[in-house]
């Protein structure tokens, strides 16, 4: 087998690492070359125990000591994981330690979008791996999609790294849940208004709606009623800098709008984004805005949420599932939210885009692991059909049933349990299947990937106020309080496409630009407004922004050409 680490890119990487942590990689590709002949033949048994070391960024929470899936791991295929769970929050720190130690553990389920464990030399290229026939289910997840999900940048040798860990479909996308960008407001909110009309939503209802309500209950369980979030921590960012976009009907395409030429621009300096934080300045001033928003860590935000005295928020519906399943455990379905759809005159929405594989996120294989075959076929496992049923429906005739014509189903106590956070913590790796690559879609046998995505037991999950609430609308799951999503564009999106060291720079300096006075914009006196705002376009424009527009468009360019 052709080697996958070469001395190449221990020194490409070594511009990332000191001397002594490339030296250390060299001693681990020594190990690796040396096990990779002896590990080929030895499978995932019992008979033959393995020990995996895995690193996963995630919010889930990591697994309780006599959790039953973990038993069941051992149990069938003797391989017994350790994990380091790293919180969004931590991952920047995190990674920038592992990657001047240079030693790593087995598996790697990163969420960075900079990629820096793959440029710094981390991740072995798995292509030649597959190609051997030993991992089937892995080979036929990427067959079509391995253009995309290749790496195809300058920094390590090109191609398959990662494994995505999520919008691979097979066949039909079903789901009744919305776990893309929105302003969401709680459903208690909209109950006491009487369940106005949804449709033609603009900011000011938005915000009309939430104050109405924050007047009329300004206490939540003893604590102070919080109109409106704004989350600004470090990495989670676009909840404050990504909603003029969307307000101006852009699909989720991160810093840019990019037009029906194809052609991408910033609009951070643009009308669009003046005129949606002129408003969040005088919702501030008129006491919806937190004054903490901006010095919260993504955990504290989601623990505020978890709370349930935040009215509304602009994010993402995945980044808040922990806070959701939180008040879901408590029985507190009227605190849970809504997704809507503000938009400016004369534009038509588009929040809800088909689901896109996050192609740099995911899961992949350490250049210091000294079992790189046996770390790869534990994700090739997985993704088995069997596997998947087990961490997404979990242990048939205990988890839910399979009838007579084959569908899987659910008891209300087993619907009860998936909603609680405890038990999910002894009876699911919920950590685990966040960064595995999975079968989205449907399974051989018809059968939906998890309950929620199943239409009849999706609704039969649902408690009865959300049952009710539904039926005031005349909606059956969330998905229907979205827009129909257009086809994504050829390229879509932009905000993963890959830039170079130059452009990725001058990105990060528009954030740090963003995150630095945009706070002082919302928070400031209505006075303020205008001489505020200046000031941030002309930091806005000291930054040479062609270079981070000129790079986008050529990878726009690059996809619509390759893809």
């Amino acid at each position: 087998m052709k080697r996958t680490l070469r001395l190449g890119d221990l020194r490409r990487a070594g511009r990332r690492l000191t001397v002594a942590a490339t030296a250390m990689a060299l001693i681990a590709l020594a190990a690796c070359t040396e096990t990779e002949s002896a590990d080929k033949s030895d499978p995932l048994s019992p008979s033959n125990p393995t020990t995996l070391s895995v690193w996963i960024t995630s919010a889930q929470q990591a697994p309780a000591p006599d959790n039953k899936i973990t038993k069941l791991l051992k149990d069938k295929l003797g391989v017994t994981l350790t994990y380091e769970i790293v919180t969004p929050d931590n991952e920047d720190q995190k990674i920038g330690v592992m990657l001047a130690g240079g030693q790593y553990p087995d598996l790697i389920g990163t969420g960075d979008l900079k990629q820096r464990f793959l440029e710094g030399g981390a991740l072995r290229r798995l292509d030649d791996m597959l190609k051997t026939g030993a991992y089937p289910n892995l080979a036929a997840h990427v067959k079509d999609d391995i253009k995309k999900m290749s790496y195809s940048g300058d920094e390590v040798d090109k191609g398959l790294y990662i494994f995505p860990n999520y919008n691979r479909f097979y066949g039909d996308v079903t789901g009744g849940t919305y776990y893309g960008p929105a302003f969401w407001i709680q459903k208690r909110v909209l109950a006491d208004a009487g369940y106005p009309d949804l449709g033609n939503m603009t900011l000011d209802r938005y915000f009309q709606l939430i104050s109405n309500y924050k007047a009329k209950y300004p206490q939540t369980n003893g604590a102070p009623t919080v109109g409106f979030e704004i989350l600004a921590s470090k990495g989670r960012e676009w909840g404050m800098t990504n909603p003029p976009a969307l307000l101006a009907g852009s699909p989720n395409n991160g810093g840019v709008i990019v037009d029906g030429n194809n052609h991408a621009s910033i609009y951070a300096d643009k009308d669009i984004s003046k005129n949606f934080y002129k408003v969040l300045n005088q919702q501030y001033n008129a006491g919806l805005v937190d004054p903490e928003s901006f010095t919260l860590t993504y955990d504290q935000y989601t623990a505020k949420l978890a709370g349930g005295a935040v009215l509304g928020m602009h994010d993402q519906g995945w980044d808040f599932g922990t806070a959701t399943q939180s008040l879901q455990s408590a029985h507190k379905d009227e605190h849970t939210y809504v997704p809507v759809m503000p938009v400016y005159d004369g534009v038509t929405a588009w929040f809800a885009d088909r689901p896109v594989m996050n192609i740099n996120q995911g899961f992949g294989v350490s250049v210091s692991s000294k079992q790189p075959q046996k770390a790869l076929k534990f994700l090739d496992t997985m993704l088995s059909e069997e596997w998947q049923k087990t961490l997404s429906w979990g242990i048939a005739g205990e988890d839910y049933q399979v009838g007579a014509d084959g569908v899987f189903s659910r008891t209300d106590e087993q619907r009860k349990n998936y909603k609680d956070i405890t038990w999910r913590s002894h009876n699911r790796l919920d950590a685990l299947l966040d960064m595995l690559p999975k079968h989205q879609g449907k399974f051989s046998d018809g059968n939906a990937y998890s309950p929620d995505d199943q239409p009849a037991e999706f609704y039969a999950t649902l408690s009865d106020y959300d049952k009710n609430f539904m039926a005031k609308y005349g909606k059956k799951t969330w998905l229907d309080f979205m827009n129909k999503a257009p086809e994504n564009p050829k390229y879509y999106p932009a905000w993963n496409i890959k830039l170079s060291d130059n452009a990725s720079q001058v990105n990060q300096q528009l954030t740090d630009t963003s995150v630095q006075n945009l706070p002082k914009i919302i928070a400031g006196k209505p006075a303020d407004f205008d001489k505020n705002w200046q000031a941030y376009v002309d930091s806005i424009h000291k930054v040479d922004v062609k270079v981070y527009e000129d790079a986008v468009n050529a990878g726009v360019k690059n996809r619509l050409a390759n893809w």
